[in-house]
């Protein structure tokens, strides 16, 4: 294996939120917020052959089909700042970890809209903290954008099936943010909870697991 350079790695955020139906066959993907990758720029203006074949590809965004040539909702965006992956992080927290519950999860609508105040708060946190880091807020979605497209998020976001599910690891993009929230001495009650919720759920589901 050759060796790995780090001006061939890039950041993207998985903004598409795309599931597999759980009746239907193992290659259907259902797409059910249209949007799109957002990716940064490689170091090298001039990516991999692979890499800029991969952006043309996506950027047409269209496949074909049996029936014909068909659009697809997801697009490849490539933008300058190496921070714009970050700009779901808000979203994750804010939204797609606050499915957990203490006894089970809720749809990622009712985790951003039950309580439009609450996740206001804990978006505007995320976003605040992104740009201390580094993020440009004109690479940022403002939280107005992001509820109105959670309206449409009508199903539990992935962590929370997957802790439902009784999986003892998922990736915590909570606590990545958490702890560097820390580091510039800054934490939100909100976010602190939750942490320790999904931590308790991954302990209960692993002690589960260990009995059985």
């Amino acid at each position: 294996m050759g060796q790995l350079r780090s001006e061939r790695l890039t950041l993207c955020s998985p903004d598409p939120q795309a599931i597999r139906p759980p009746d239907e066959k193992v290659n259907v993907l259902q797409v059910t917020l249209p949007t799109n990758f957002k990716v940064a720029r490689f170091k090298d203006d001039k990516p991999p052959p692979s890499c800029a074949s991969s952006r043309r590809t996506s950027t047409r965004s269209a496949s074909t089909h049996r029936r014909g040539k068909i659009e697809l909702p997801v697009k490849l965006r490539v933008y300058d700042g190496i921070f714009v992956p970050l700009a779901k992080w808000a979203m994750l927290l804010a939204g797609n970890y606050r499915c957990v519950t203490k006894d089970g999860m809720r749809t990622a609508q009712e985790a951003v809209h039950t309580d439009i105040e609450t996740s206001r708060s804990v978006y505007n946190f995320v976003y605040d903290l992104s740009v201390k880091i580094g993020a440009d807020p004109k690479d940022l979605v403002p939280f107005e954008k992001y509820a109105a497209a959670a309206q449409s998020l009508i199903r539990p976001a992935s962590a929370a099936r997957a802790l439902q599910n009784g999986v003892p690891n998922i990736e915590r993009a909570d606590k990545l943010v958490q702890l560097i929230a820390k580091q510039k001495g800054l934490h939100h009650p909100v976010i602190d909870a939750n942490v320790a919720l999904v931590d308790a759920r991954l302990d209960a589901n692993r002690k589960k697991a260990a009995a059985a």
